[in-house]
């Protein structure tokens, strides 16, 4: 098969001299097409979404909350799968109620990035104070999330979420 393939390769060479040019190897063609991968940036760029979209979520940053996840998103919930225009409206109705959160803090953060740097996967527990009447409520929910996400236009969004109830925390 070697043999095939250069034998193969050397008329294409031959053709590409005598026009000028030089024949690259596949994989130079192939790495001088596609952009660098950076997994430690993209991580980082991960992580400090992450950060921000839940800071988002913990200020009853509606807007710049929904603006984080992509249009398809899907949800797995305890209660089941929850379409994210059900999502959007119910919680838009109870913040404007008095409802949402006081505080939300993020810890156990670990991030997976896919070998081509576009998608990632974040996994973290997620402590939220809520609010009822506008007044903080006396608890801290302990929920374990875990967010799927793409970059898309130079952007990432979130396009999946798993979310619930965690163990309570070890005093």
């Amino acid at each position: 098969m070697m043999k095939r393939v250069m034998l193969m390769g050397a008329p294409l060479a031959l053709m590409l001299g005598a026009c000028g040019q030089q024949a690259a190897a596949p994989e130079a063609r192939n790495a001088a097409a596609a952009p660098a991968v950076d997994p430690v940036a993209a991580e980082q760029e991960v992580r400090a979404f992450i950060e921000r979209y839940n800071a988002y979520y913990g200020a009853n940053d509606l807007d710049n909350y929904f603006a984080s996840f992509d249009p398809g998103l899907t949800q797995w919930w305890p209660s089941g799968r929850v379409d994210l225009k059900t999502y959007e409206t119910d919680w838009r109705r109870g913040v404007a109620a008095g409802g949402g959160n006081t505080k939300v803090a993020v810890s156990d953060l670990r991030i997976q990035v896919g070998p081509s740097a576009d998608a990632a996967v974040a996994t973290y527990i997620l402590e939220v104070t809520p609010r009822r009447d506008g007044k903080p409520v006396d608890r801290i929910e302990r929920n374990q999330e875990t967010d799927v996400l793409f970059k898309r236009d130079g952007a990432w969004k979130v396009v999946h979420v798993n979310y619930g109830p965690a163990r309570q925390a070890k005093p």
